[in-house]
C-alpha cells in the first residue's frame, strides 16, 4: 500500500435476501435482491422522509431498511443506476427499465436489452451502453421517454463490467481490462485483471477509473490502494463517496483529505507524489500549499543525499574488494586489516541489499501504476490505443533510457540497477535470477556491462530475454554451447550448456516471431531434430514456411523434417508437402543409382536406406503427383517403384506386368492385388475390384503377349500425346463356343470385368473367347498357385475362360504341390469341363 487514499466504512451488514445490484440517491441506498425485491436504506440518524438534494451525499454511518417493495420484478435484479439529472432509477432484470424517482413507477422499457447482462449509463450525455451475450450495444435518450439505438459492437468474450470512459467504454472482459472506442469500435489492452478477482470498473466524476483490487488510476497523479474487501461484486460511484456490495453487506469507501494524504506520503518518502497532490490543494490555501511544499522539498534532498552516500560508499568497498593485493605478500597486519576490509566489504553491500529490497517494493509498484495511468489517460484522451501492460511493454518503455518526465521509473531503474549489481557481489545468483525473471527496471546497458565482466550468463540471458532481446540472448546461448564443447566456457557456476537451451528459449515466441525461431532452430536441428519437429508443432509453425525455410537454409535437413513431421502428425502434412518429401526421396535414390551404374555396380534388387524410404512413402501416402514422378525414372531400372506408380495411376495391368515379367517375383504381385481388392471393399463398387486376380491370371495364362503389351503401353504412357488412361483386360479368342457353353453351365452374365473404370476390357458376350498363347508357354505354377491362394476371391466362370482348351484335366487335378483348396478348385473345373464334354 503506497498510502491510505480511502477509508472504508460498512454501512450496513445482515441483508436479508442476497444483493444483486445496489445503486445510491442522495442519502439514501438503493438494493434490487436476488427475489426481485427492492429495498431502501437510509442513515441510522436520519427519518428518510426529509426531501433530499444533489449535494446529499452518502453518510459515515450505519445504515438501517425503511422500505420493502416485493415484486418489484418477477426475476432477480441484477443491476441499477440513479440518473441525477433527470430523477430517473435504470434497473436491470428481464430488460433494462426506467423508474421516475420517488415513487418508481415505470415510464420507459428498452426491449433490444431482453438477456442483457449489465449496463452503463452516462448522466450528462444521456447514453445508455448495455452487454447482451458478445455484443455491446448503444442508446441515446431522446429527452422524452423514448430511446434511439445508435451503434451496436461485437467483443470477444461476455463482458464482465463495464463503465463510461469519456465518450468511449471501459469494459472488463475475461481477466483484462479494454477500452472500447464507439466511434471505430476498435478494443485497446490495459492491463489484466489478475487471476482470482473478475474485473471491476466504474468512472468517477473527476475523471477518474476505478479498476480492480481495487485499483485507483487518476490522471496524471499515482494513487494506488488495495482494500481488502473479499467478493466484492458491485463498486458504484456515490456523491462523495464509493459503494462497495457484497452478497449481504455493504461498505463505502470514503475518500482522506488531501492535506493528510500529503503527510502521509512526506512520512513514507514518497516526495514525488506528495508534490502532486499539493497542486490539488484549493487556491485559498495558497499559502499552506506553499511551506508544505517547502518542506517536502528540505526533506527530499536531504534523504537523496544520504541515499547516493549509502550507495556510493557500498559501490566502492566492493570495487576495492576487486584491487586487494594477494595475502601472501602482505604483512601480517596487512593481512588482518584485507580481512576486516572484505568482511566490512561485504557487510556494506549486504545492509544495501536488504535496504534496497525494502524500498522496492513501494517504488515498484508507484513506477507501474505511473505506466498505467499513462495507458488509460492515452486511451481516454485520443479513443484510440493499443496497448498491452505486461512484462516486455513495461519493459521496453524503460530500456535504455527512462522517459522524460517519469519520476517514479526513473528511481525504480536506479534502484534495480544498483540491486542487481548488489546481490551478485554478495553471491546472491538465485535472487538476481528471480528480480530479472519478474517485472523490473534495470538498466540494460549497464547491467549488461556489468555481468559481462563477471561471466554471469545465465543472468545476462534473463536480462536479454525480459526486455525482448531475444537476438542477443540466442546469439549468446549459441556461443556458450560451443565453448561448452571447446571445454572454453567460463561462466558464474560452470554450468554446462546444450542445444536444448536453444529449443527451450525459442518456445515462448513461436506465435510472436517465427522467422527468429525458424532462424535459430537451423543450429539444432541436425543435433536435436525431434525435439526441433516438436517445437514447429508445438508453436503452431505453418509447415508450409518450416519447409520453404528448410529449402532455402538446410536442404539436407528438409527430408527429415517432412519426414518426422510426417510421423509425429500425419494428418497435419498437406500434400504438396507430401510430394516434396517423396521428390526428395527419388533424388537421393537418382543419385545412389548414378553412382552404382557408374562403378557398374547396379542390381535391381539393392535397396539403400533411401530406396527403402521411398517404397514406402510411395505406398503409404497419396499426395504425390505419380505421372511427375513416372517421368523421373531411367528406363529399365527401379521397376518396383514404377509399378506402385502405376497402381497410383491405376494401370493395374502394367503394374502387374511389372511384377511378373521384370521383377519376376510372383509375391509381389499377389500382395499388389490384395491391397487393390481390399482397397476396394471400402469403395461404394466393390465389386469392379474384384477383378484384379483375372488380370494377375490373363499375365500368367498369356506371358509372352502381355511382355510385348507392357512393353508398347509402357513406352505410350510416358509419351506426352498418351497421358489418358490405358485401357487393359482379357485378350479374346476366335471362337466363342467354349465361353457360351460355361457360361450356359453355370448360369453366369455377362459381365465386363473392369479396375475402377481404368483398366478395362470388352464384353464375354461379344461373340469372341480370350486368345491363349500355346499350353506351354502358361505359367502354370503360378496360375495354380493363384487360384489355390485366392479361389475365393476369382470369378469361376470367367476364370475358366481365360484357361486354353488344351489345359490337362490331370494338370489341374493332380498337380502334388497344391492343398485341399487346390483340389477342390480344380475338381470344380473338372466337373465343367465334363458337363461340356457331354
Amino acid at each position: 500500500m503506497v498510502h491510505t487514499a480511502y477509508d472504508s466504512f460498512e454501512l450496513l451488514s445482515n441483508c436479508p435476501k442476497k444483493i444483486e445490484a445496489v445503486a445510491s440517491h442522495g442519502t439514501k441506498i438503493f438494493l434490487g435482491c436476488s427475489n426481485g425485491s427492492f429495498l431502501i436504506y437510509v442513515p441510522e440518524s436520519s427519518d428518510g422522509d426529509r426531501p433530499h438534494n444533489d449535494q446529499s451525499e452518502t453518510q459515515k454511518e450505519p445504515y438501517v431498511l425503511k422500505k420493502t417493495l416485493n415484486g418489484f420484478s418477477k426475476r432477480p435484479i441484477v443491476a441499477m443506476e440513479v440518473s441525477r439529472s433527470r430523477e430517473l432509477l435504470l434497473s436491470l432484470s428481464e430488460s433494462i427499465a426506467f423508474h421516475r424517482i420517488p415513487n418508481l413507477e415505470t415510464i420507459a422499457v428498452i426491449t433490444k436489452a431482453k438477456g442483457a447482462n449489465l449496463f452503463s449509463w452516462d448522466d450528462r450525455r444521456g447514453f445508455l451502453c448495455f452487454a447482451r451475450q458478445k455484443r455491446v450495444c448503444i442508446f441515446r435518450h431522446d429527452g422524452g421517454r423514448g430511446f434511439v439505438e445508435v451503434k451496436e459492437y461485437g467483443v470477444p468474450d461476455i463482458v464482465k463490467s463495464m463503465s463510461w470512459c469519456g465518450e468511449n467504454i471501459c469494459i472488463g472482459i475475461r481477466r483484462e481490462y479494454m477500452i472500447l472506442n464507439t466511434t471505430s469500435g476498435s478494443l485497446s489492452e490495459v492491463f489484466p485483471s489478475g487471476r482470482i478477482a473478475p474485473p471491476l470498473v466504474v468512472s468517477l466524476p473527476s475523471g477518474e477509473l476505478i479498476l480492480g483490487k481495487i485499483r485507483s488510476l487518476r490522471a496524471p497523479y499515482t494513487l494506488v490502494q488495495t482494500v481488502v474487501l473479499r467478493n466484492v461484486h458491485h463498486l458504484i460511484q456515490s456523491n462523495g463517496s464509493l459503494i462497495a456490495a457484497q452478497d449481504n453487506s455493504v461498505y463505502a469507501l470514503f475518500p482522506v483529505p488531501i492535506g493528510a494524504q500529503i503527510v502521509q506520503l512526506t512520512a513514507s518518502g514518497d516526495f514525488e507524489e506528495a508534490l502532486a497532490l499539493c497542486k490539488l490543494l484549493p487556491p485559498e490555501d495558497s499559502n499552506l500549499r506553499a511551506a508544505r511544499e517547502s518542506s517536502i522539498h528540505i526533506r527530499k534532498i536531504a534523504d537523496f543525499a544520504w541515499d547516493s552516500s549509502y550507495l556510493s560508499r557500498a559501490s566502492s568497498d566492493a570495487s576495492d574488494d576487486n584491487d586487494l593485493s594477494s595475502p601472501s605478500q602482505l604483512t601480517e597486519s596487512d593481512r588482518n586489516a584485507a580481512i576486516d576490509t572484505k568482511k566490512l566489504s561485504y557487510n556494506s553491500v549486504m545492509a544495501l541489499v536488504k535496504y534496497l529490497q525494502k524500498r522496492r517494493y513501494t517504488i515498484i509498484e508507484r513506477a507501474t501504476a505511473e505506466g498505467t495511468e499513462e495507458i488509460v489517460s492515452d486511451a481516454v484522451a485520443n479513443n484510440n490505443i493499443s496497448y498491452n501492460l505486461n512484462r516486455s511493454k513495461i519493459s521496453s518503455k524503460v530500456r535504455g533510457n527512462v522517459h522524460v518526465g517519469s519520476g517514479s521509473r526513473e528511481m525504480a531503474t536506479i534502484l534495480d540497477t544498483a540491486l542487481i549489481q548488489a546481490l551478485i557481489l554478495t553471491g546472491q545468483l538465485s535472487a538476481a535470477l528471480e528480480l530479472l525473471k519478474g517485472i523490473n527496471y534495470c538498466d540494460v546497458k549497464t547491467c549488461e556491462e556489468f555481468l559481462q565482466q563477471g561471466n554471469h550468463y545465465t543472468a545476462l540471458i534473463e536480462l536479454y530475454k525480459y526486455n525482448g532481446m531475444h537476438r542477443e540472448a540466442l546469439n549468446l546461448i549459441n556461443k556458450l554451447i560451443q565453448e561448452s564443447k571447446s571445454d572454453q566456457l567460463q561462466s558464474e557456476n560452470s554450468q554446462t550448456f546444450g542445444p536444448e537451451m536453444i529449443i527451450e528459449y525459442l518456445k515462448p515466441i513461436c506465435n510472436t516471431d517465427p522467422m527468429l525461431v525458424l532462424e535459430f532452430s537451423m543450429l539444432v536441428l541436425e543435433s536435436c531434430p525431434t525435439q526441433t519437429i516438436e517445437l514447429f508443432l508445438s508453436g503452431n509453425i505453418p509447415a508450409d514456411l518450416v519447409n520453404s525455410y528448410l529449402k532455402q537454409h538446410a536442404p539436407s535437413m528438409q527430408g527429415r523434417y517432412l519426414e518426422l513431421m510426417l510421423a509425429m502428425n500425419g494428418n497435419g502434412i498437406s500434400g504438396n508437402l507430401q510430394n516434396e518429401m517423396v521428390q526428395i526421396y527419388l533424388t537421393e535414390v537418382l543419385e545412389w543409382y548414378a553412382d552404382l551404374v557408374s562403378k557398374q555396380n547396379w542390381d535391381e534388387k539393392a535397396y539403400s536406406p533411401s530406396r527403402k524410404k521411398l517404397l514406402s512413402a510411395l505406398q503409404s501416402i497419396s499426395g504425390y503427383n505419380p505421372e511427375a514422378l513416372l517421368k523421373r525414372l531411367p528406363a529399365d531400372v527401379l521397376y518396383e517403384e514404377r509399378a506402385i506408380l502405376l497402381g497410383k495411376m491405376n494401370h493395374h495391368q502394367l503394374a502387374l506386368s511389372l511384377y511378373v515379367h521384370k521383377l519376376h517375383v510372383p509375391e509381389l504381385a499377389l500382395a499388389y492385388c490384395d491391397r487393390v481388392y481390399e482397397a476396394g471393399q471400402r469403395q461404394p463398387h466393390s465389386e469392379l475390384y474384384n477383378n484384379i486376380y483375372l488380370t494377375l491370371l490373363q499375365i500368367y495364362i498369356n506371358p509372352q503377349r502381355t511382355s510385348k503389351e507392357f512393353e508398347k503401353n509402357i513406352k505410350n504412357l510416358v509419351s506426352p500425346k498418351n497421358v489418358g488412361l490405358q485401357k487393359v483386360g482379357p485378350m479374346k479368342p476366335k471362337g466363342s463356343r467354349v465361353g457360351k457353353k460355361i457360361a450356359e453351365i453355370e448360369g453366369a452374365e455377362e459381365v465386363r470385368f473392369s479396375l475402377s473404370g481404368t483398366d478395362s476390357g470388352r464384353s464375354d458376350g461379344d461373340g469372341d473367347e480370350p486368345i491363349v498363347e500355346e499350353t506351354s508357354s502358361i505359367m502354370i505354377d503360378e496360375v495354380l498357385d493363384l487360384l489355390s491362394r485366392r479361389w475365393d476371391r476369382i470369378n469361376g466362370a470367367q476364370a475358366l475362360k481365360l484357361l486354353p482348351r488344351e489345359t490337362k484335366l490331370q494338370v489341374l487335378s493332380g498337380h502334388e504341390k497344391y492343398n485341399l483348396k487346390t483340389v477342390i478348385v480344380s475338381n470344380y473345373f473338372c466337373n465343367v469341363m465334363k458337363m461340356y464334354a457331354y
